[in-house]
């Protein structure tokens, strides 16, 4: 049974009430799926209105990418 346990939120930027929750999902497609961490984008810091599932073996290119659009801002 997959279950979600929120690690952070983060005010958004440009936002009245939004947020960026970040959370761990467990067996988010089923049992012996692999986990993932969640990052949901709430802009009236309730409901989500985008939602990005990232596998754990992919986080370390995914901030790299981040860092790099970042950098050339």
């Amino acid at each position: 049974m997959s279950t979600t346990t929120e690690l952070k939120k983060i005010d958004l930027a440009g936002t009245n009430k939004g947020v960026i929750s970040i959370a761990d999902v467990t067996e988010p497609y089923g049992p012996g799926s692999n986990d993932v961490v969640s990052v949901g984008i709430a802009l009236n810091g309730e409901d989500v209105e985008w939602k990005a599932h990232i596998p754990y073996e992919n986080i370390d290119a995914v901030i790299e990418a981040l860092q790099e659009a970042k950098a050339k801002k």
